[in-house]
């Protein structure tokens, strides 16, 4: 039997909640693709759990088989009976911070009065996110940052995003261990996905990683043009920019996430076509 692990970005990606139109029924039938046996499901997102299974509600979004929240700081199995952390990849991450607390870290950091604390749902054990101004010289800001933490041998990886419609910089510091690529790779090898057994959908910048990772990926339509010219010479074997167009669809969100499933999965694109 053939098996497929779906890895979605949510907010822009899968949810509809960014300035381009949705496609009508793409949501519904991208439902019925990860209800098939042989598809799993996996959300990928700098969302916590609570703002995930929020999002689930007010979306009515699929029920996923795993998540990969705060980031990639943690990942979760999803079953009937809760939410099941992954108690191996917090193992995995935790010495990049040399056994240091989360408040540790804010007051290593405490030297930066550019950084603003998130509040507090959005922190969590491997987690530490700050909002900056826009008008903050960002890039020499996080060299700054990543120098302090070398300083207490603390191994980071910095991930730097912008809010749009809060006008806002987000700064998160995780373990260096902890992205969205290495979690989704982590997930793999537990459950025996390959490269070909495995496609990852996403929009903005922090998923480059994945997106050119040589992991199959899908760049939805509605991704901004900075992204989509950061991406231009990727390897195109591996890295399909919806164009719109698939069962007259448009490309953007879901219907991104089902024309890159038809490009790579021809089979599965038949049957998409037989379920419209």
């Amino acid at each position: 039997m053939r098996r497929l692990l779906v890895c979605t970005d949510l907010d822009r990606t899968l949810i509809p909640n960014g300035a381009q139109p949705a496609s009508h029924g793409a949501l519904a039938l991208f439902r019925q693709l990860v209800r098939r046996d042989d598809v799993a499901l996996a959300y990928v997102s700098g969302r916590h759990r609570a703002l995930i299974e929020q999002a689930m509600v007010e979306f009515d979004l699929p029920t996923p088989d795993f998540a990969i929240a705060d980031v990639g700081s943690t990942i979760y199995r999803v079953t009937p009976a809760g939410w099941e952390p992954n108690d191996a990849w917090r193992a995995h991450i935790a010495p990049d911070w040399q056994d240091l607390t989360h408040d540790d870290l804010c007051r290593v950091l405490g030297v930066f009065p550019a950084l603003h604390l998130q509040p507090l749902e959005k922190q969590n054990l491997h987690k530490l996110s700050y909002h900056v101004a826009l008008a903050e010289d960002f890039q020499s800001l996080i060299r700054e940052v990543d120098a302090r933490l070398k300083q207490v041998h603390i191994k980071a990886n910095l991930i730097w995003s912008i809010d749009e419609p809060a006008q806002l910089g987000l700064l998160d510091v995780l373990p260096a261990s902890a992205n969205k690529l290495h979690a989704i790779r982590f997930l793999m090898k537990q459950t025996g996905y390959t490269d070909h057994q495995t496609l990852f959908a996403g929009d903005s910048g922090n998923d480059l990683d994945v997106l050119l990772s040589g992991i199959p990926a899908v760049l939805v339509a509605n991704a901004d043009a900075q992204v989509k010219s950061w991406v231009a010479a990727a390897n195109p074997d591996t890295l399909y920019v919806a164009q719109g167009g698939y069962l007259g669809m448009n490309g953007n969100y879901s219907a991104g996430i089902l024309e890159g499933v038809a490009h790579y999965h021809p089979d599965l694109g038949a049957w998409l076509c037989a379920q419209n």
